[in-house]
């Protein structure tokens, strides 16, 4: 059977392959996005299988009104695609205090206000899928992308605990976390040349230049094989909660979590010291 999707973010890159994805096998898509001039072509081919929608997902009253139409369009809602969401470069130091709020009010509050708005409908139905875009960045954290790691962490955490919240009401939570996939113009993307960078102080030049000449060197992943990965995804009776898409950042994802795990044991002996011996429990 069709399955109804709701996708943020969806005019290019992962969004739009995802739509195209879903699109061309019979599904049916509500595609939002800033701007809908881009959705013409999918109009054309497609018809009233998909909706787009002039959506900005900062904007709360928005978003709801886009998903009930949405909902009320086609009848139900089956995956909701949390897509939407940019990445903020700097140190910390250099962030101003608009950059790191227009950060998580995109990336994160956004990602809220799609999930509140659509809740109740999965919910009545009994059913439904909500898939986060997280990123490699939600697991390991690098130097001057403070302001989008936070963002990304904060999605980590809030998902699993939306898993836990909704799984009693046969809503299925999947969290992908993408290394860098060729999205723009088909190059790697480099995360240091971004168009969303804060004013760089001097003191930061070498840590820039060090960084500058590492990036894009991971191994750039195909959007249109992580579209068809996602299908299997929302098609699986049992999906993961959490799902790496690429296999660049797996290496440096798999030392950054045995290195945690030997320094929690290698400082035990101040982990019992710093609970002290009241003799109570927590």
């Amino acid at each position: 059977m069709s399955k109804v999707w709701f996708v943020t973010g969806s005019s290019r890159g992962l969004g739009r392959n995802f739509v195209e994805a879903a699109l061309s096998r019979g599904d049916r898509v509500a595609a939002t996005a800033r701007n809908t001039a881009g959705f013409d072509d999918l109009v054309a081919a497609y018809g009233d299988a998909v909706l787009p929608l002039e959506m900005d997902v900062t904007d709360k009253a928005a978003v709801f009104e886009s998903v009930k139409r949405a909902a009320e369009h086609f009848g139900r809602l089956d995956v909701v695609v949390n897509n939407a969401g940019y990445a903020q470069v700097g140190a910390i130091e250099e962030l101003t205090e608009q950059q790191l709020r227009d950060q998580m009010e995109t990336n994160v509050f956004g990602a809220v206000w799609v999930v509140q708005a659509a809740l109740p409908y999965l919910r009545e139905q009994g059913a439904g899928h909500i898939i986060q875009l997280s990123s490699a960045a939600g697991l390991i954290a690098m130097p001057l992308g403070g302001a989008y790691h936070a963002s990304k962490w904060a999605l980590e955490g809030l998902n699993e605990a939306l898993a836990g919240e909704v799984a009693e009401f046969g809503v299925k939570v999947t969290i992908i976390e993408p290394g860098g996939f060729a999205t723009r113009s088909g190059k790697n993307p480099d995360p240091l040349n971004n168009g969303f960078m804060a004013e760089p102080d001097p003191a930061y030049d070498g840590l820039r230049r060090r960084l500058g000449a590492m990036a894009g060197k991971q191994p750039a992943g195909d959007p249109a094989a992580a579209a068809q990965a996602l299908l299997k995804l929302v098609d699986s009776d049992n999906p993961p909660l959490r799902v790496l898409f690429g296999q660049g950042f797996y290496p440096m994802i798999q030392k950054a979590y045995a290195d945690r795990l030997k320094t929690w044991t290698d400082w035990q002996d101040i982990s019992k010291e710093a609970h002290g011996n009241l003799g109570q429990t927590a």
